[in-house]
């Protein structure tokens, strides 16, 4: 996010795996989990033009909210440390306030100094309205503010720098939705004959409206059939995959995003959804810093870990 960092592109990653060959389907993933070992992904993208913003406005505070495994706290963290800027993350869960050192997220982001205000799940469904944020101006003072998931106008300028020249001869681009942002810079830089789909992370179908608000083009859709119950939601089925597309690929995955996303194409490949010959590329949100919290859970349910 630096001046020498502002050019910085994902690598495109072959996957080789035979039913790939067999439905005569090309799939290429955009590392942009490797742009930076804690900044990563869509996280980098967010972050870009939001920090610079807040350095314009002569801000040295940033707040903003997550939950206890957020890459984007955990983002946030390091990109403030890194650049001089105060971070205050606002945090889902007030009873996390006892043992948040035991989270490894909550953990590496105060290590990285970041202050948290840890508030109950009620309150938190409050935190886009102006009566909240007042108390909070009141409590601390002069701050820039970016919402949960990073998502803004900024984040999604951000995030239309995904995509290069050389991804022209994609015609099906394909990415993780959690707030929106991302998957709405990628359809904002896409050509008119590419096809963007979107895997939720979420269940229900209400993000097409907050894409919306961030582009006006109509050249994607998104597939809710792959979000294996809801955000933070896995199954022994998905692990499984997520373990055996590394062993295959080299390209490690997420369990609350980029994992799904995965799943969600090749079982749309072996189910014949695209024609021979398409081209698909998808996008690596990173996200790899929440599979240790993950592990902790998992093992707590005796239910495979993910390999690291």
């Amino acid at each position: 996010m630096g001046p020498k960092a502002l050019g910085v592109q994902g690598i495109n990653q072959e996957v080789d795996l035979s039913i790939l060959s067999k439905k005569q389907v090309t799939l290429v993933v955009k590392r942009e989990d490797l742009l930076h070992p804690f900044i990563s992904g869509n996280k980098y993208r967010k972050l870009k033009y939001n920090i610079l913003e807040a350095k314009q406005r002569g801000l040295d505070t940033i707040l903003t909210f997550g939950g206890a495994y957020s890459n984007h706290i955990a983002a946030t963290a390091y990109a403030g440390n890194l650049y001089g800027i105060k971070t205050i993350g606002v945090i889902r869960g007030e009873e996390l306030s006892e043992n948040w050192m035991l989270n490894p997220t909550l953990a590496e982001a105060h290590r990285h100094g970041m202050d948290f205000r840890f508030i109950s799940r009620e309150a938190y469904r409050r935190k886009s309205e102006s009566t909240f944020l007042k108390l909070l101006d009141k409590d601390l003072g002069p701050y820039y503010l970016i919402p949960e998931g990073g998502t803004n106008v900024l984040a999604v300028k951000g995030c239309e720098e995904i995509l290069t020249p050389q991804d022209r001869d994609f015609n099906v681009l394909c990415s993780s939705v959690g707030t929106g942002g991302t998957l709405a810079g990628i359809i904002n830089s896409s050509l008119s004959y590419q096809r963007i789909i979107g895997f939720p992370a979420l269940k229900g179908d209400f993000l097409k409206k907050d894409i919306r608000n961030f582009t006006a083009k109509e050249n994607w859709e998104i597939n809710t059939d792959y979000h294996f119950g809801g955000y933070a939601k896995v199954s022994e089925a998905l692990i499984e995959f997520i373990n055996y597309f590394k062993e295959k690929t080299n390209i490690p995955t997420d369990p609350i995003y980029t994992g799904k996303l995965l799943f969600g194409i090749l079982d749309l490949v072996k189910n014949d959804y695209f024609i021979p010959g398409t081209k698909i590329l998808a996008i690596h949100s990173g996200g790899l810093q929440g599979i240790t919290g993950m592990n902790l859970v998992l093992k707590k349910k005796n239910l495979p870990l993910i390999k690291v």
